[in-house]
């Protein structure tokens, strides 16, 4: 068969077309693109946002300095009275202080001119370092680990970590350090978007609950919500955003925003969970925010029993389960009657002795005893030990000797 060229040339670009198709199939299911989002790790810092600076300087450069200088000030003010109740002001520190504490500057919104620096900004505090300046005096209420689920619902379609969504981003880029709540954000990939799915936040049966929460190491669940309504497509987009919490999806606040069109919608969005945030701190100050109880496991203590069993009460149930009796033989001191008499009540009230019987009596010397006990010879020397006789056990024989007072057990 032969080929022509131009045709030549189409087979080898159809190969090459199906070659890269396959290839970007391949790529797109290593990638898992669609689902997962990485929160912030923000543990290791304290935040301080939504400061306003308008700065004029000679240069662009000078100004944002000044901007950021002057957004250190306040955020280390902001900081001291979030921390210590808004009681006394914070102690005055120089820039280069403030420079070794700061961890970063977050721009949040900034307007750039030849001589003027408009901003929000947001100024992040190292903890280790911040801790150690603002002293003893911090009184922060902590929440015990609470799972956030957060729930979105655009266009008529409920997701929640079952695909990639703008809220579940959002959630992400919070940061948590200086939130009293203590968030346990899951990152949505892996098993994440079959056991903490849309349908999972309306369910109240608390035993699968709390095989998550153990799953999780989380004590409750917050299930913040978001209802977004575009009224046309690039217009103005509406958010009602819901606090909800708890297996039984209580609702404790809710607001609504509006941006103009959707290029706003990720600051919308972060205002949202600025706000959902507020509330779940607001509900655990005032105690309408705390975890269940029916969602602990509890551990089962044993009962405690107030009889003590006694030496007898063990020897009974040991011989209780021999099968057969054997046959042993008591040399005993009996330097009178009395005593003869009262090893064999000793004898008889043992537990596990079948019988006994006196084969050779000796006033004065040794007299011999035959029983057949349920049990090994060690066992009868223990018994008869706690009744007063002091024994020596040898292969079959026992030679018992009257004590002053009874072995203890």
């Amino acid at each position: 068969m032969t080929l022509t060229r131009p045709f030549f040339w189409r087979l080898t670009l159809a190969l090459l077309a199906l070659a890269g198709l396959a290839a970007a199939v391949v790529r797109a299911q290593l990638e898992g693109s669609d689902r997962g989002i990485s929160p912030i790790d923000s543990s290791s810092s304290y935040e301080v946002g939504g400061i306003a600076v308008d700065v004029v300087a000679r240069t662009p450069d000078q100004a944002r300095q000044a901007g950021w200088r002057i957004a250190q000030r306040q955020g280390w003010k902001m900081l001291w009275s979030r921390m210590n109740g808004g009681r006394g002001a914070a102690p005055g520190m120089n820039d280069s202080t403030l420079d070794s504490i700061v961890a970063g500057i977050v721009v949040e919104q900034e307007q750039i001119s030849a001589n003027r620096y408009i901003a929000r900004l947001g100024v992040l505090f190292d903890r280790a370092r911040a801790g150690q300046l603002l002293g003893g005096q911090t009184e922060v209420l902590r929440s015990p680990p609470m799972l956030v689920i957060p729930s979105q619902i655009s266009g008529g379609a409920p997701t929640s970590l079952e695909l990639r969504n703008p809220w579940q981003a959002a959630w992400a880029r919070f940061r948590t350090g200086a939130s009293p709540i203590d968030y346990v954000r899951p990152v949505g990939s892996g098993s994440d978007p079959l056991l903490l799915n849309m349908a999972q936040t309306r369910r109240p049966a608390r035993g699968w609950w709390r095989m998550l929460l153990d799953q999780y190491g989380a004590a409750d669940l917050l299930m913040p919500e978001v209802i977004l309504h575009r009224q046309w497509p690039g217009g103005p987009v509406i958010g009602r955003f819901y606090a909800r919490y708890g297996p039984d999806n209580k609702l404790l606040g809710g607001f609504a925003l509006r941006v103009g069109n959707g290029d706003g919608l990720d600051a919308m969005l972060d205002e949202g969970v600025r706000r959902i945030d507020a509330i779940y701190a607001a509900g655990l100050r005032d105690g309408r925010l705390r975890a269940d109880p029916s969602l602990a496991i509890e551990d089962e203590e044993p009962e405690a029993v107030d009889d003590q069993l006694t030496l007898e009460d063990i020897i009974s149930e040991v011989v209780g389960e021999a099968p057969g009796a054997s046959v042993i033989t008591l040399q005993v001191e009996t330097p009178d009657a009395e005593t003869l008499s009262a090893i064999e009540q000793a004898v008889r009230a043992t537990p596990g002795v079948r019988s006994s019987n006196t084969a050779s009596l000796a006033l004065g010397g040794y007299s011999v005893i035959r029983v057949s006990f349920a049990g090994d010879i060690d066992l009868l020397r223990q018994a008869l030990a706690a009744r007063g006789w002091r024994g020596e056990a040898g292969s079959d024989v026992l030679r018992l000797r009257r004590t002053a007072t009874p072995a203890t057990p």
